[in-house]
């Protein structure tokens, strides 16, 4: 669970895809470039970082949920072992 408590800059650490997005999106409405004349361009970038952060943000949700569900399932039960790779390549054939 987060720590609400902490301030915005501290959960961002946690986040640094999530604080670089935040950061292209304030540079985009502070255009400190100089770069962008209209209002139509300025809207283009604003929606296409806002579409980037909200795909990186569902991402690691995702991954978030993933590793908490099997830590949590790895907890409660003894029996469950985790999938990985065949470390045999098969049984020979007999030569005959």
């Amino acid at each position: 669970m987060p720590d609400l408590n902490k301030s915005l800059e501290e959960r961002l650490e946690n986040h640094p895809h999530l604080k670089a997005k935040i950061e292209s999106l304030l540079a985009v409405v502070e255009d400190a470039a100089d770069k962008i004349d209209k209002a139509g361009e300025a809207e283009e970038l604003v929606i296409e970082e806002l579409r980037q952060m909200g795909k990186e943000a569902l991402q690691s949700w995702a991954i978030h949920k993933e590793q908490t569900k099997k830590a949590d399932l790895l907890k409660k039960s003894d029996n469950v072992e985790c999938h990985s790779k065949k470390k045999s390549g098969g049984i020979r054939p007999l030569d005959r």
